[in-house]
């Protein structure tokens, strides 16, 4: 399907992730014209990055059943007649107006009835001391390195982190040959009552098991220590990263004093989870929720995913992080949504559609539940920095700076104004989190009552020249 500039589409997807592309085909199936836009010239998301221009797959088995996955989402949109939009990034919302900016071209405006934000999610930031010296990477930085590009992160590795990543990190780390020579993870040892709860909720989540039970086969036969309870406190080296201090930690990720050891390392690997990337949910007027454990700020959706503003529905990891199978379901049921909303199906047809969807959600959330004992994530992991940690990498402020700025308000917004906290090129990513910690710290306030910064268009770092307006003359007042 060719669309031009200006055209309107049916159904507008933003992220060509698991989400994205599984929504694009369902969607295009029902008959809707579908657009899919992604910023990265290849579509997969993180979880299923493809190998950039230049390389050439000739033997995908030797990939993993991963990559096997996402190829064949990836087809499935490219066959469906979707007008399929990489090097493309969605940087303004308002109701069915989204503004697209194209790798070195200029901004445009395209309609649609209904548009998916499909988003995903970034690494969680964890400020701790040293967490900006080289060498000091996240779990997605280090899988992009790994996977795509065949280079190792260095040659002693450290992984701290939690939940089912600090298992499949370290794997497939060891997997690719990479020296990992301890793995840290904050959550408990799981016990007999931990195990019983799991196998109860096993029925329909078999591939999670087995995956599970393979990424600790290769730990063991790799001989790589696995410490639980532990958490990483600081990093430490001269240039780059030589040392990792770790602690034991109490049932709420706070270091218990005392416990601190250290372990020689060129690399820290740091994966304790994910944040929906929210930035345009959050421009579109959405509301929101708030859970910790799926990542922080959650966009409300409804039985077909349609957010609180008409026209928008959300799904995936960008709408609360429950992993990749959870994502190609909710895609597929914002499709079927976006269908029933614009007439293409019947509500009896889209209920006989849907219903095998969420059944499959459903037990995926009872598995999410056995498993949230193990890895609750606790308010100890933003309380590791010290007055002289940099806190917004972007613009270099200090976590002395901010507390400065916060005894002032309560409001992000304000430290934002006094410190340029949050308006760096990362817009946030890296530090607005650890900011909201640290106003719920010195208030007393839950971390889901701070509000969060304004967020502004364009949501991602665009060229001047490509949303300036060109009828607009130099009168003499710019100097070249």
């Amino acid at each position: 399907m060719d669309v031009a500039a200006g055209e309107t589409y049916d159904l507008l997807v933003v992220g060509g992730g698991p989400a994205g592309l599984a929504a694009t085909a369902e969607a295009a199936a029902r008959g809707l014209a579908v657009g899919l836009v992604d910023e990265r010239p290849t579509f997969g998301g993180q979880i299923f990055k493809q190998f950039a221009d230049g390389f050439r797959v000739v033997r995908p088995d030797a990939l993993g059943r991963e990559y096997r996955r996402g190829r064949a989402l990836i087809e499935a949109a490219e066959a469906s007649g979707a007008h399929l939009l990489p090097s493309t990034g969605a940087v303004a919302i308002r109701g069915g107006e989204v503004v697209l900016v194209p790798d070195g071209g200029a901004a445009r405006t395209v309609s649609a009835r209904c548009v998916l934000i499909a988003p995903g999610a970034h690494d969680r930031p964890v400020v701790f001391p040293g967490w900006t010296l080289p060498g000091v990477v996240t779990a997605g930085a280090a899988q992009s390195l790994v996977k795509t590009q065949r280079v190792l992160p260095g040659e002693r590795i450290v992984f701290a982190g939690s939940g089912p990543l600090a298992l499949a990190f370290p794997a497939q780390l060891r997997h690719y040959g990479a020296n990992v020579v301890l793995a840290l993870e904050a959550g408990p040892r799981p016990g007999p009552r931990d195990v019983a709860r799991i196998a109860a909720a096993a029925r329909g989540n078999t591939p999670l098991l087995r995956d599970a039970a393979l990424y600790r086969l290769e730990l063991l036969r790799a001989r790589v220590p696995m410490r639980y309870r532990r958490i990483v406190v600081r990093a430490e080296g001269d240039r780059r990263v030589e040392r990792v201090v770790h602690a034991a930690v109490d049932a709420d990720w706070r270091p218990i004093a005392g416990t601190e050891e250290h372990v020689e390392a060129d690399a820290l690997c740091v994966g304790y989870g994910f944040v929906p990337s929210v930035e345009l949910l959050r421009l579109a007027g959405c509301d929101f929720a708030y859970d910790e454990d799926l990542g922080g700020p959650v966009v409300a959706v409804d039985e077909w995913r349609r957010t609180s503003v008409p026209g928008i529905l959300a799904a995936g990891d960008g709408a609360g992080v429950t992993g990749s199978y959870d994502a190609v379901d909710e895609g597929r049921l914002a499709a079927l949504g976006a269908a029933l909303d614009l007439g293409a199906l019947g509500r009896s047809a889209a209920d006989e559609l849907a219903r095998p969807v969420r059944k499959r959600l459903r037990r995926k959330e009872a598995f999410r539940a056995a498993l949230r004992p193990l890895h609750a994530v606790g308010a100890g992991l933003y309380e590791l920095a010290d007055h002289d940690t940099v806190v917004c990498r972007c613009e270099e402020v200090t976590k002395r700076t901010l507390d400065e700025a916060i005894a002032a308000s309560s409001d992000p917004n304000v430290a934002k104004g006094f410190t340029r906290a949050g308006m760096g090129l990362c817009q946030g990513k890296s530090c607005q989190r650890q900011v909201a910690a640290l106003v719920a710290q010195r208030h007393g306030l839950p971390i889901a009552a701070v509000p969060p910064m304004t967020p502004r268009a364009p949501v991602r770092p665009v060229p001047l020249g490509a949303v300036a307006d060109d009828s607009v003359e130099d009168l003499g007042l710019f100097v070249a």
